[in-house]
């Protein structure tokens, strides 16, 4: 009964603070060579007078298309911080911003659950997220679940050594480890350390609820809200089988990179509903191969999972899918090596 009402009273609250997030960038990063960084919108408010504060203010300005520039050319440093605020007659709402230099790998290659088959890291570890990193993969993907209090914690799974996530408190899932000794790791603790470099993007999957659509929408919110507050966005990309909440991240944050898992929509209905592409399994891909193409046509990513087999990483990597997600990074590097050479 308690926990019931700690949930309410969670989900609540959650929905009112994701509400009031209504300022968006179209893109996060930079190039050296381009003094555009992206455009500036706001949900359901014009923008008549944008503002630019916070320590490196100076660097930027604002066009009378709403697009935030660089005054002059970068400096290569490790981030800029900046805050855009929004001023109308009714109201005043600001958002801070991270923009970072470019210097994500272009592989494509996605590890699953991060770089652990070799390692014996455990899956979905900050070990096997560092395994990723250090193999310069395009990416490590990993699980996110939502505890009774809404606490976001990293798992394939829905239970963990017998322990149900979705009904388990915060202070509960906390004195799990696994077993190489680290702590069930949270959102948070996953996002610093994949924040401390530039190299390889968080893929992050946004897993079904076992309780129900609203708690999924739910997840949904804490997750982006959790993005922005730690101003990630640069390196977060969002994955999930709920076309629902495909579409809940794209009306929480129109920008974000949001891909399908699920195998059942054309690339003409996920392209139709703005999200940014498909990820699917490879039986799927296999039986549909024009999906490839389709999907690239309409400006849409082709990510396919899981693919441990040489031969298809090999069928696959000649097709020009733009990414391939598996158990093993190491070897789809290598063939992705040999076949650009």
């Amino acid at each position: 009964m308690i926990k019931g009402i700690i949930l309410a009273v969670v989900l609540t609250t959650c929905c009112l603070r994701m509400q009031a997030q209504q300022l968006y960038l179209s893109k996060y990063t930079y190039e050296t060579n381009n003094p555009i960084i992206g455009k500036i919108s706001a949900a359901g408010l014009p923008l008549p007078h944008l503002h630019i504060s916070g320590p490196h203010a100076a660097f930027f300005r604002i066009t009378k298309d709403h697009v935030l520039v660089f005054r002059k050319k970068p400096v290569d440093q490790t981030s800029y911080q900046i805050r855009i605020e929004v001023r109308s007659s009714a109201r005043t709402i600001s958002q801070d911003f991270q923009i970072i230099k470019d210097t994500f790998h272009k592989n494509g290659v996605i590890a699953h659950r991060g770089a652990w088959k070799h390692s014996q890291a455990p899956q979905n570890s900050l070990a096997s997220l560092k395994g990723a990193i250090q193999l310069d993969c395009y990416g490590s993907e990993f699980d996110v679940h939502m505890s009774a209090d809404s606490g976001l914690f990293i798992n394939h799974d829905p239970q963990f050594q017998g322990v149900a996530l979705e009904k388990a408190t915060t202070s509960e899932l906390s004195t799990l480890h696994l077993s190489n000794g680290e702590s069930l790791p949270t959102l948070e603790a996953y996002l610093v350390e994949g924040m401390k470099q530039r190299g390889t993007k968080l893929i992050l999957e946004i897993k079904t609820s076992t309780l129900g659509k609203e708690r999924s929408m739910a997840l949904t919110e804490r997750v982006v809200r959790k993005v922005y507050e730690m101003k990630a966005q640069a390196w977060v990309e969002y994955i999930t089988f709920d076309y629902d909440v495909c579409k809940k991240v794209r009306a929480l944050d129109p920008y974000a990179q949001v891909a399908y898992l699920m195998g059942d929509r054309t690339p003409e209905q996920v392209a139709s509903d703005q999200l940014s592409g498909l990820d699917y399994h490879f039986k799927v891909i296999q039986s549909k191969e024009t999906y490839i193409t389709d999907a690239q046509k309409l400006g849409l990513t082709v990510n396919v999972w899981t693919v441990n087999d040489s031969d298809l990483m090999q069928w696959l990597l000649k097709r020009q899918v733009n990414f391939i997600t598996t158990d093993e990074p190491e070897q789809v590097l290598n063939l992705n090596t040999l076949l650009t050479k």
